[in-house]
């Protein structure tokens, strides 16, 4: 199908737009290039990686360094890195498919995505022209491997608390860091750490230390839950000496790029996850239809249907998300000149644009995906527990996803949160929307009802019905704790969550309506499907959250008015969600795994 230009949309934008009134990226729109991009990371994957995992889970030494080696050799690494540095200076949709690939094999995702992600991202982002020169292209080969020291015993989620500690030599000419890190992925391994420490104990900035730095020790392996093939150490600094120009970025900024960076690991850790799920019903599926009990297989069994129809429709949602936020960060870096000498400056804020994006699909990708390894043992019995089947690793792995790039929690605070500060300052117009629901709920006899004509209407009606009940409830909220209200979790928590269904109900209506207008109805009925059936299942959980939300605001005072007007934008419209769910599972299982 053709590719029509994407909406620029603002970040958080989809809240405040019609649904369907944009144009997303989906990934029907990938480009031929983009799609040898796909072909190649799959079959590095599939020949290199996973032919292997039973060894890389038994960490064979030297094994993950040489693997990813090689996926340097096939240009892997080097995809986000700019070609005047080696590597390809690619697009994010085209490392988006890269992690997707990944993802089969989870403790080579992780060392991957650490290495390609936050290992090297910085010094693309904040590196100077001489750092970029020294390092970059050996990274990009994998020459050299890269990792990320944020995490420290008394600092993890609390970033900014760190303290490890950097103080300049008495002659000016080295920094000595003093302190120590935990959970480094590649530490043992990597040769280059961006390690994150405070200036004199209070200005927290990020400094590159190579492995052979005197001073630094990297502590033993530790035995993890999950990701076992990846290398995981603590790291100790005493006096570690480093040359003075090894800062990277500005002293007392290294807030900036903790932060961006993990926002670009936030879209990706989701983008991952949307590849684990696919992953997991290849196998549920696979098994599922070998499996017999009772004289036939278990495939045909309704409740294993019903859990193949809601892994499919999940993964769908999850796709769709995380590929419009591909086009989005796509689109917005094309109208950045590579000439501008404040080039990297605009990069790192086309990705912030972004943060509640990647938030939001951080915390859904990996959540979805928890929950299809779960299912997909469970379709697997007892056969599920079993190291000799690979749901068994997967469902390991998939657990650490969740706590990954700042917990489920924190993103969940991040989501609402940065929405309101945005809205307050005037970036984005929720003011805006607040004050026609206000005038809406003033005479609800005058609110538009009418159902859009064409595909989805219904659901539309839904989704933009759900956008209004979250501004109102927001409103509410923001007008009773004022200040106080980022102190107010449980609230920014319902929020998010009712903000995170509807990006997804957002998407999947988009996503679809752009395959019917390309495709016919007809051609697009299992999207179409899956969409009726994620809608009509998300519109029921935001109101019954925003229900809940107004009701704890009130305590003991009276909430009946608020519910009410709540209410007035419930769609009491309902979809027969068994029959949608029986005809997405028959057509997946038909195909043997995730297809449209």
């Amino acid at each position: 199908m053709g590719a029509p230009p994407i909406t620029l949309s603002p970040g958080g934008g989809f809240l405040l737009e019609p649904t369907g009134s944009v144009t997303i990226f989906t990934p029907e729109m990938l480009t031929d290039e983009q799609r040898m991009m796909k072909e190649t990371a799959d079959d590095f994957v599939l020949g290199e990686v996973m032919p292997r995992v039973a060894e890389i889970e038994a960490k064979k030494p030297g094994l993950m360094r040489e693997l990813l080696q090689k996926a340097g050799g096939v240009g892997l690494l080097g995809h986000d890195v700019p070609e005047a540095y080696g590597g390809l200076g690619g697009d994010k949709t085209s490392s988006s498919l890269i992690t997707e690939a990944a993802s089969r094999q989870g403790s080579y995702a992780v060392s991957f995505g650490a290495h390609v992600g936050i290992g090297t991202m910085p010094l693309v982002h904040f590196g100077t022209p001489a750092q970029r020169e020294k390092y970059l292209p050996k990274l990009a080969s994998g020459e050299m491997i890269a990792a990320y020291a944020l995490t420290e015993p008394g600092s993890g989620s609390d970033a900014l608390a760190a303290k490890t500690k950097a103080v300049k030599s008495a002659d000016g000419k080295s920094w000595k860091l003093t302190g120590s890190k935990l959970y480094i992925t590649n530490a043992g391994f990597a040769d280059l750490f961006t390690i994150f420490a405070k200036v004199d104990g209070e200005q927290f900035t990020a400094f590159l230390v190579e492995r052979g730095a005197p001073g630094l020790t990297i502590g033993p392996e530790e035995h993890k839950l999950g990701i076992r093939g990846s290398s995981t150490c603590p790291l100790f600094l005493e006096d570690c000496t480093i040359p003075i120009e090894n800062v990277l970025g500005t002293i007392g900024q290294g807030h900036k790029i903790a932060f961006n960076v993990l926002n670009i690991g936030r879209w990706k850790l989701g983008i991952g996850a949307v590849g684990g799920a696919k992953y997991c019903l290849e196998l549920g599926i696979k098994f599922a239809r070998e499996r017999k009990q009772f004289g036939k297989p278990i495939s045909d069994f309704d409740l294993i249907r019903k859990k193949i129809g809601d892994i499919a429709t999940q993964t769908f949602v999850a796709e769709s998300m995380a590929f419009r936020t591909a086009g989005l960060l796509d689109a917005r870096a094309a109208t950045i000149d590579p000439n501008d000498p404040q080039v990297q400056k605009k990069q790192v804020d086309a990705i912030e644009e972004h943060s509640i994006e990647a938030s939001i699909i951080k915390v859904f990708g990996s959540e979805i995906l928890h929950a299809t390894a779960d299912e997909t043992l469970q379709i697997f019995g007892g056969a599920g527990y079993i190291e000799d089947y690979p749901i068994e690793r997967v469902s390991r792995d998939a657990r650490i996803n969740r706590i990954f790039e700042g917990t489920n929690e924190i993103n969940r605070l991040l989501v609402p949160g940065t929405m309101l500060k945005r809205a307050l300052t005037g970036r984005l117009a929720l003011m805006k929307l607040v004050g026609e629901v206000q005038q809406e709920l003033a005479d609800p006899i005058k609110i538009d009802r009418r159902v859009p004509d064409g595909p989805l209407g219904r659901e539309r009606k839904k989704c933009d019905f759900a956008k209004r009940a979250i501004a109102y409830a927001a409103s509410l909220g923001v007008q009773k704790y004022m200040q106080q209200i980022s102190e107010k979790q449980e609230l920014l928590g319902v929020l998010a969550d009712a903000l995170i269904l509807t990006f997804g109900m957002d998407s999947a209506i988009s996503r679809t309506l752009q395959l019917i207008a390309a495709k016919g109805e007809a051609g697009s009925q299992i999207p179409l499907y899956m969409t009726q059936l994620f809608v009509a299942n998300a519109h029921e959980r935001v109101f019954e959250m925003l229900r809940e939300m107004l009701m704890w605001m009130s305590q003991d005072e009276e909430w009946g008015r608020e519910v009410r007007d709540i209410n007035t934008y419930y769609s009491l419209d309902r979809v027969n969600t068994f029959s949608l769910r029986r005809k997405i599972a028959r057509h997946v299982i038909e195909a043997g795994g995730y297809a449209l």
